[in-house]
């Protein structure tokens, strides 16, 4: 088979809601279902041509669970004959979706399939496993983990702080980061850069968790998420719901469906680091997507490094040399949200489209991913 180009054809959001917002009542299928329909009503395909739906997922309980992928594109009313899965890769899971679209598509195995994400951590909070862990009286960690990791604690929140002593960020410096961000997302709202992105949901056509007044001021009376830390709430992204969803197809698909592309992915990489830092994977996943393109970090216009906490993305800029200036430059996790397993699919649609609105060329988007894990994607605009 011929290898061909991975073309997106165009990529939506819901408005990522907060925990106690607008959203927080929406089943995660339904949720789910409204990106897709977004998706194929912007794009005009049959949506019986589609050929599979991978849907990142990361809290697989209750109404996430029984394969969300295939149960969001069901409540949409799309035909029964298309299959879909649920992939989980931590909080990559949508940028993993979006790997294996693409994949599928370079490999000439499939012509159309939709990469999406979806998460209501207002319904199904992070880490709800424990508790089913809890009840039946066992953990996480098996004797293998324990032998070769010992007993200390694996944690995203030990994790980040480890970043900030290792990195030797302060407090002040992570606060000025997380304003920042406010200020970008506020301002790109403002501006109507996120309007012909998001597919409005229940009345909300915004994204809720910004706050446009915060300062450090403020953040500074916060205490920090455990005595002595550097982190805390303000400096952490927010607990959020919100769905999203890429079309990927072929040279092929594009003639037969008479279809024209935004973008196309160009390289990918994911790997794996230190699972007791947890979240340096950026680092080693961006030198090795651009060691694969042959490209450097000036080749890239635009960067997106998710906002788990402010010392992953600052460490991230340290070690690779990418310039914050051009990175999250319409805010991130911390002013928008982190709905875990919809993040990767958002961070693409926003690179996507503000490549399109700048006109950059590629942008590059990695994100840092649970047990030591991360994904980095370079898109070039079309």
């Amino acid at each position: 088979m011929a290898v061909t180009e991975a073309y997106i054809v165009d990529a939506v959001r819901t408005p990522v809601g907060t925990r106690k917002g607008v959203l927080a009542d929406v089943h995660p299928a339904d949720l789910g279902a409204h990106a897709l329909t977004a998706l194929v009503e912007r794009t005009g395909i049959d949506p019986g041509a589609v050929e599979d739906v991978l849907m990142g997922c990361v809290s697989q309980l209750g109404p996430q669970a029984g394969v969300i992928g295939r149960t969001a594109w069901l409540s949409a009313g799309f035909p029964e004959h298309v299959p879909g899965t649920t992939i989980n890769r931590a909080c990559g899971s949508s940028q993993q979706a979006l790997h294996f679209a693409a994949q599928a598509v370079l490999s000439g195995t499939q012509d159309m399939v939709i990469a999406a994400g979806v998460e209501n951590m207002a319904i199904v909070p992070i880490d709800a496993n424990a508790a089913v862990l809890e009840r039946m009286g066992t953990r996480r960690e098996g004797p293998g983990w324990i032998e070769r990791y010992g007993e200390q604690e694996i944690s995203q929140f030990r994790g980040a702080q480890l970043i900030a002593e290792k990195w030797g960020l302060r407090r002040p410096q992570l606060e000025e980061f997380a304003v920042e961000s406010h200020r970008r997302a506020a301002r790109a709202t403002d501006e109507g850069r996120f309007t012909g992105q998001i597919a409005p949901l229940n009345g909300l056509d915004r994204d809720e968790g910004i706050r446009p007044d915060t300062n450090v001021e403020k953040m500074s009376t916060l205490p920090p998420l455990r005595e002595g830390y550097e982190i805390t709430a303000a400096v952490s992204s927010q607990v959020s719901v919100g769905a999203a969803a890429l079309l990927v197809v072929s040279e092929d698909a594009l003639r037969t469906h008479g279809l024209t592309p935004i973008a196309k992915v160009t390289t990918l990489s994911v790997v794996g680091e230190d699972p007791v830092l947890m979240l340096t994977g950026p680092i080693p996943a961006t030198r090795a997507v651009l060691r694969r393109a042959g490209l450097s970090i000036d080749d890239i216009d635009l960067f997106e490094c998710n906002e788990a906490f402010a010392p992953v993305v600052l460490a991230w800029a340290q070690e690779t040399g990418a310039p914050l200036e051009r990175t999250n430059v319409n805010g991130g996790a911390i002013a928008m949200g982190h709905p875990l397993g919809a993040t990767g699919a958002i961070l693409a649609t926003k690179l996507i489209h503000e490549l399109h609105r700048t006109g950059g060329t590629r942008g590059l988007q990695t994100m840092c991913e649970g047990g030591g894990q991360s994904n980095a994607t370079i898109i070039e605009r079309v």
